[in-house]
């Protein structure tokens, strides 16, 4: 494992809230489609259930499932690498592997079986959001060896749009 020279604390904090701020965003939107697919399978509205179905199931495939294996390269190798986290970023894999078959579940399921996947979807990212957040984040920014600064840098996936595009120095 390289040693990280002169890790920056502050920089380590502003992007542990960053991507913070990002998961509470994309849980936010999450938990709003699906609450739509549910509540149109529960008044039995069709039209409306075949849309909010289509929107969860794009927001699914344009912004989770790309969350989700942007976290694979950089976020988790570090971790993955060490004797500490390793077991935790396998934990933390095989929950992406669940995610991305309920993702396809969903994408064949109309009714209740629509809404059963997409609360699923919802609950099992709202789970792997705070092991991100209270155990593998944490321990990134407190290892010598990794920089969670350094792993998210640039990535709109993990911080969001906003945080992506501040970060100006060092960057031309």
């Amino acid at each position: 494992m390289n040693h990280v020279s002169k890790k920056n604390p502050a920089a380590e904090a502003e992007a542990m809230e960053a991507v913070e701020r990002h998961h509470a965003n994309m849980l936010r939107r999450l938990t709003a489609l699906a609450a739509a697919v549910t509540g149109s399978v529960e008044k039995h509205d069709a039209p409306a259930e075949h849309d909010a179905h289509e929107v969860l199931l794009e927001w699914c495939e344009n912004e989770l499932v790309p969350h989700a294996l942007a976290e694979e390269g950089p976020l988790y190798s570090g971790p993955r690498n060490s004797a500490e986290g390793r077991l935790l970023v396998e934990g933390m894999l095989a929950e992406h592997q669940v995610i991305v078959a309920l993702v396809e579940e969903l994408r064949g399921a109309r009714g209740v079986a629509a809404a059963v996947a997409a609360g699923a979807i919802q609950r099992i990212f709202a789970l792997h959001l705070d092991k991100e957040n209270r155990l593998l984040m944490p321990f990134v920014a407190a290892s010598p060896e990794l920089s969670l600064a350094a792993a998210v840098s640039g990535l709109h996936e993990l911080v969001g749009e906003g945080h992506a595009h501040s970060q100006g120095s060092g960057h031309d």
